[in-house]
């Protein structure tokens, strides 16, 4: 047996070496070791050796079967690297296809538009990491010690921090504006910067919220900064944005960070002002938190309210975007739907 193994061997090495295709190097690799081959015949006839001939027998026909895999590997790794579009019929007559260009997202598109409108207004452009503290996110943002937003159901904090303060106990960014004292701490002022990025929040999604979405904030601090230089710069921002005209109202708003502060609408483009399922049926919508800086946080930055004031506003990213293309669902900019995205190319 161990003879006819060795012509089996021979034989079928030769067969593999004048191979052409890879259709037949899979047709001889189950003439060569299936069950109705050669080498499966002589395996089935092993019963009526002794135990030493079954050994013996069996470690040939194992040392055949792994060279043949081997050699077969080979052999069609040789077959497809020499393979040419060639070597088949070409019709040159045929029209090419295309070849689709990418295009940004509508909301890194909105984010490029107002860094453009706020540099040209002489602001500087600022980033930091999503991972942030309790000391940055709440503590050096005049936020109370028992504030909702502190707790897990609102802000995603991570494991292993949960007993811990102040710059030890992590989360990712619920909110930009801890970045302002960051960088006021680092460079002092006057400063006049924004800061766009992606933000977190521990709640249920809905056609106008996501648990990750962009925000997009500035901050003037100088020592003469009043509130009406504030609401110029949110009409001239958001007239670049949209390239008309756009109304916009202020409420009284509470933010711990802002004294005082002020929740800024605009006209719901979507519906034109009629009311929508966007706008709550009433034909605004916040697109921006803003105020003058607390006085706490001018302090957490080392820097004296009495000498230094400033405006904060905080702009969604993604509501905007809405209102630029009359979108009436925010979660169709992060659902990846390629048919969806298209339309912004």
């Amino acid at each position: 047996m161990i003879e006819k193994l060795e012509e089996i061997r021979k034989q079928g090495l030769e067969k593999i070496d004048n191979s052409k295709t890879v259709e037949q190097l899979q047709e001889l690799r189950k003439d060569l070791m299936g069950k109705k081959s050669g080498m499966g015949e002589i395996l089935k006839s092993m019963s009526s050796l002794s135990a030493e001939e079954k050994k013996e027998v069996g470690m040939k026909a194992t040392e055949i079967r792994e060279e043949f895999t081997k050699k077969i590997e080979e052999k069609e790794t040789e077959i497809i690297s020499n393979k040419s579009v060639l070597d088949e019929p070409l019709d040159l007559t045929l029209p090419g296809k295309k070849v689709e260009g990418g295009a940004l997202h509508p909301i890194t598109q909105m984010c490029y538009d107002l860094n453009d409108a706020f540099l040209s207004l002489g602001f500087e452009l600022y980033s930091e990491d999503d991972l942030s503290s309790e000391q940055f996110a709440f503590d050096n943002l005049n936020f109370a010690k028992d504030h909702p937003a502190r707790q897990s159901m609102d802000t995603f904090w991570l494991d292993g921090t949960e007993d811990k303060e102040g710059t030890e106990r992590l989360c990712l960014r619920p909110h930009l504006t801890g970045g302002s004292v960051r960088k006021l701490l680092k460079d002092g002022a006057p400063a006049r910067f924004i800061y766009p990025g992606r933000v977190y929040r521990n709640e249920t999604t809905d056609a106008r919220h996501e648990r990750a979405f962009f925000q997009y904030e500035a901050l003037i601090v100088d020592k003469d900064i009043s509130f009406s230089s504030g609401m110029v710069m949110i009409q001239t921002i958001l007239e670049k944005v949209f390239g008309r005209k756009i109304n916009v109202r202020m409420r009284e708003g509470f933010f711990p960070f802002t004294e005082p502060g002020y929740e800024i609408d605009m006209e719901c483009l979507v519906c034109g002002g009629k009311g929508c399922r966007v706008c709550n049926q009433n034909g605004w919508i916040e697109v921006m938190p803003g105020g003058v800086i607390h006085p706490n946080v001018l302090r957490a930055a080392n820097l004296d309210p009495a000498e230094w004031t400033g405006f904060y506003i905080n702009i969604g990213l993604d509501r905007l975007v809405m209102m630029r293309y009359g979108v009436d669902d925010v979660r169709l900019f992060h659902s990846g739907d390629l048919r969806f995205l298209k339309q912004f190319k």
